[in-house]
């Protein structure tokens, strides 16, 4: 809140100040004015204070000052405020009690505010209420579109990159999929037994044909059957001392109802009811046995209430978040002083880059790249347009779903294929059983493979696979008979004599996301593709390089 000396310095009108009176009290507008700062004959004259108030001249804030109220006392003011905390960015600092503490201090901050003093309280509602994210990527766009002007970037080329910064939350207080789905199904195992005892208490009173209650039935959960058989494997591999296997099925929660519960809740309080039986409480008292399985029933309906909060937090993205922060996703980190692979609670930062300006960023909770790039091209193409030409990213980014897109908006990918030091080995121009270094052959508008040993591979089948949200289309080639063939061993894929002997060779080949990989490929391997690349790697991995070590920004401030 500010204090009275803040407000007989600002023009006021009936106890509240127009928005216009903001922008005059910042930029000193409107009037001649003598300023004998002493403070200010102090700084230095390349001190960036200067630049960043000059620069903010040009911008328009006035979707800052439609989160401000012209009702109540005045507080400080917002733009004042948005440059004390982009300076303070600036120099490296976010904490805010070290922001109130440079207010005092520094003659930089004083130069800033006018002498003024904002408390920490003013500091968290202005970043909480007012500075929110659409503000500050309309005022970061207002700056970009200077720079297009002054021709330091065009804003139709860009270098993407990404690195995980740990999220603010307890490092122990992780959710898994695995565990969820583990417990839920000890869990069902326990209800189904109740859902049995509690049709065996209204038939043997004949309460269904008293009072007219039908039997229950249990309700059925998509792809629990698939995480039963896991943890049966995992018991057994156990006694083995083989490692586990992934137990991260997603199940579809819907049919998972705390209410199908509750029915039989209330059909036992009617029972209850109408029989005279009375509820009791109390020690060394004995429950009736219809209060033993209301209170069973209703235990089960809050655990099952409690994991099905927990899938929908988790969504289908991710297997894994922080009780504390719950958008953070458990990740491997490249810091890893324990060498123990310990998994901490982060976010994936991605930033596009275009002559050392960070053009675009988006902060993800998936742990991989993939998903990142389309979010970041359509926030850009949202912001200014189907301006972009062009993309330049590593192979972490390489997918059927990212280069489609590129295709599709006319983007010019420059994007590293996956495998792309594995193309110059010779073991893969090699490998015999890869489809690539087979011969392509057109009989009555029918495509087929011949292998090495010159037998062919016929079309079988088509078959699709979806995974978040993009479905890919396989076409399955195999032998008819390949009995007999020499080369079968090389051929194979992890071949036993014994077991495949009378196995005979199927592949599939995905002809869209070939045809993709190779454009792209042919991209990189060209002049300018080579110098994008190079490019990426400097200006992208630097930025996050100076954020790291010089700023020292590891580790987020706020959840």
């Amino acid at each position: 809140m500010a204090n009275d000396n803040h407000l007989l310095s600002i023009p006021c009108y009936n106890g509240t100040m127009l928005k216009q009176d903001y922008y005059n009290e910042f930029f000193e507008l409107g009037q001649q004015k003598m300023n004998f700062s002493f403070f200010e004959l102090c700084l230095p004259d390349d001190d960036p204070v200067y630049t960043l108030k000059k620069v903010m001249e040009d911008l328009d804030f006035s979707g800052l000052l439609a989160n401000c109220s012209d009702k109540g006392r005045t507080g400080f003011n917002p733009i004042m405020m948005y440059a004390v905390v982009t300076y303070a960015n600036m120099r490296g600092v976010r904490a805010v009690d070290r922001i109130v503490e440079l207010c005092e201090r520094d003659l930089a901050f004083i130069w800033l505010t006018k002498g003024q003093k904002p408390k920490r309280d003013a500091f968290y509602e202005f970043k909480n209420k007012k500075l929110t994210a659409d503000v500050l990527d309309e005022l970061n766009y207002q700056f970009l579109h200077r720079l297009q002007k002054e021709g330091l970037i065009t804003l139709k080329s860009l270098f993407i990159d990404g690195t995980k910064i740990e999220a603010n939350a307890n490092r122990y207080t992780f959710v898994w999929r695995g565990t969820l789905n583990y417990h839920l199904a000890g869990l069902l195992d326990t209800i189904d037994l109740l859902y049995e005892k509690y049709n065996v208490l209204i038939d043997e009173n004949e309460y269904s044909i008293k009072y007219d209650i039908p039997h229950a039935h249990m309700f059925v959960i998509e792809g629990m059957d698939k995480v039963r058989d896991i943890i049966e494997k995992n018991r057994k591999r156990k006694l083995t001392k083989h490692k586990k296997l992934s137990n991260n099925t997603i199940i579809e929660i819907d049919n998972c109802s705390p209410l199908e519960i509750l029915k039989l809740q209330k059909n036992l309080l009617q029972i209850a009811e109408q029989e005279q039986i009375t509820f009791v409480y109390g020690k060394g008292k004995r429950k009736p046995e219809i209060q033993q399985l209301y209170e069973e029933l209703e235990a089960c309906g809050e655990r099952l209430m409690g994991y099905k909060e927990c899938f929908e937090i988790m969504g289908r993205d991710r297997n894994s978040y922080s009780k504390t922060d719950l958008e953070a996703t458990f990740m491997r980190m490249k810091e890893d002083h324990m060498l123990n692979g310990q998994l901490k609670a982060a976010y994936n930062i991605q930033i596009a880059v275009e002559n050392y300006f960070i053009v675009q960023a988006y902060v993800s909770n998936d742990r991989t790249d993939y998903n990142t790039l389309i979010p970041v091209l359509e926030k850009h193409k949202n912001a200014f347009g189907e301006i972009l030409e062009e993309v330049t990213a590593d192979s972490g980014y390489c997918s059927e779903k990212n280069l489609l897109y590129l295709k599709d908006h006319k983007i010019t990918s420059y994007i590293k294929l996956q495998d792309h030091e594995k193309r110059k080995t010779r073991a893969y121009t090699e490998n015999i059983g890869k489809y690539y270094n087979m011969k392509t052959q057109i009989f009555e508008d029918e495509l087929y493979y011949v292998c090495h040993d010159g037998r062919e591979l016929h079309h079988i089948r088509t078959e699709k696979k979806e995974q978040a949200g993009y479905t890919q289309t396989f076409e399955v080639y195999g032998c008819a008979d390949c009995s007999g063939c020499e080369h079968k061993a090389k051929c194979l894929y992890k071949y036993d004599a014994e077991k495949d002997a009378e196995k005979n060779k199927v592949m599939k080949v995905n002809g869209q996301w070939e045809a993709l990989k190779e454009e792209s490929h042919a991209n990189i391997q060209s002049e300018k593709g080579i110098l994008n690349r190079q490019i990426r790697s400097i200006q992208t991995e630097g930025h996050f390089g100076d954020i790291k070590e010089n700023d020292g920004f590891r580790r987020f401030n706020y959840r």
